[in-house]
């Protein structure tokens, strides 16, 4: 019996020694030389201090802030650590009062913009944490933070322009930008 549980104990500990410590080091090292804005977690420094991350989404609220998709990640919004989606579907009572009070949120803050609402910035996305909106969802703010920020539209559509990110590889998603990238120049755009 002893001289067949030897080998086995022995490929436990070689192959924890390969698979649980020397390849997880590897991929990490390689990560870091090769990806290193990724790997250490796309932070956004500003003034020396992180503010974010261009990968998570953050709340914002006032008016002269672009607002991001709502967050799914209850109670607290934005939080990576319940990082999921609703799973309620588009007939769900629960999901249409969401999406309601959503629109009537973004009414009451520019009750001039008679523009249709992109569903961007009514529904969550499935993880949650979505840090990008759509340009349309950008332009559809365009109005609000100009007239709180005392700037033209022109001047707050160039900043979403300058901003906005094509898809990936020109083929996959849509034309989008960060808010948090974007609600950082803000306020030094005048």
């Amino acid at each position: 019996m002893l001289s067949s549980l030897r080998p086995a104990v022995m490929l436990f500990l070689g192959l924890t020694v390969v698979v649980g410590i020397a390849y997880p080091l590897a991929m990490t090292g390689i990560a870091t030389l090769a990806f290193n804005d990724q790997a250490e977690g796309s932070l956004i420094i500003k003034d020396g201090k992180v503010v974010g991350s261009s990968l998570i989404g953050q709340s914002f609220s006032s008016p002269q802030f672009f607002w991001g998709r709502p967050s799914a990640t209850g109670p607290m919004g934005n939080n990576a650590v319940n990082s999921s989606g609703s799973n309620l579907g588009p007939t769900n009572a629960a999901q249409l009062a969401n999406v309601k009070a959503r629109v009537d949120e973004l009414k009451a803050a520019d009750p001039s913009n008679t523009a249709a609402i992109p569903v961007d910035l009514v529904t969550a996305s499935a993880s949650g944490l979505d840090p990008e909106i759509s340009l349309a969802a950008a332009y559809y703010q365009v109005p609000r933070i100009a007239r709180e920020r005392k700037m033209t539209e022109a001047q707050v559509r160039a900043l979403v322009d300058q901003f906005a990110q094509k898809p990936v590889m020109g083929l996959f998603g849509e034309p989008r930008v960060n808010v948090l990238q974007l609600n950082l120049v803000l306020p030094q755009a005048k």
